[in-house]
């Protein structure tokens, strides 16, 4: 999983239907999709509440790839063990979300997971260089966490593109969740991410019943994304 650099396609099933979530994962994986994305969220570090580790561990039988969960809770430290029994594969924890990230780090992977670390569009990424050697994963929060359907925030290609030169050859994925489209896909890939999160952008047009568009959604966000490296 780590350090291939092609194009991944991770929709979040925040843009699903919440009734059918194990048909919904297999039905995103039989159409073509790499991962599956987690949106974790507590109704505290953000205005929102969405699954915890029982969703995910009901969900888990029904995805054969990797399970990338995205916590956007605090604190986060009491949840980290409870989300890699559930079998995430991939565990993303918020720079902003707790005063020792390095701890956080350390626990996440103490506990068998990929160590991903999340920052919104508002931090900068000079406290990222001093984690490095603690992650797997820096995931670009394009929109500010919460909700999904927002509109992408254009001034992050730039943090995208300063955090690709600071990784350097290290085998860190650069993953992007917010607003991801055919058209802003490109705009990220170019700037150096190679994991894309997108919801409604995925799921738009089709259904469990008709997967179809699932499909199509994702290959042209992965074409699009591709045509720009």
């Amino acid at each position: 999983m780590i350090a291939d650099r092609r194009i991944k396609i991770a929709p979040s099933i925040l843009a699903a239907d919440f009734a059918n979530f194990g048909a919904e994962c297999a039905a995103i994986e039989a159409q073509g999709c790499d991962w599956v994305h987690v949106d974790v969220m507590d109704g505290h570090f953000v205005p929102n509440i969405t699954f915890g580790p029982a969703t995910c561990a009901a969900i888990r039988p029904h995805i054969k790839g990797v399970m990338d969960v995205h916590l956007m809770v605090a604190p986060v430290d009491p949840y980290i063990e409870a989300f890699a029994q559930a079998g995430a594969d991939v565990i993303s924890a918020h720079l902003e979300a707790g005063p020792h990230i390095h701890r956080t780090l350390q626990a996440i992977r103490g506990a068998g997971a990929k160590a991903g670390l999340a920052i919104n569009p508002g931090t900068g990424i000079e406290d990222v260089r001093y984690l490095l050697d603690m992650v797997d994963l820096v995931c670009v929060m394009t929109v500010n966490p919460g909700f999904g359907g927002q509109k992408f925030i254009h001034s992050q290609i730039e943090k995208v593109r300063r955090l690709r030169e600071m990784i350097g050859d290290r085998p860190i994925h650069i993953e992007i969740d917010g607003g991801v489209t055919v058209e802003t896909a490109p705009l990220v890939a170019a700037a150096g991410a190679d994991v894309l999160v997108a919801g409604s952008a995925v799921f738009k047009g089709g259904s469990v019943s008709n997967p179809g568009p699932y499909g199509d959604n994702i290959r042209a966000i992965r074409a699009a994304a591709e045509a720009a490296r």
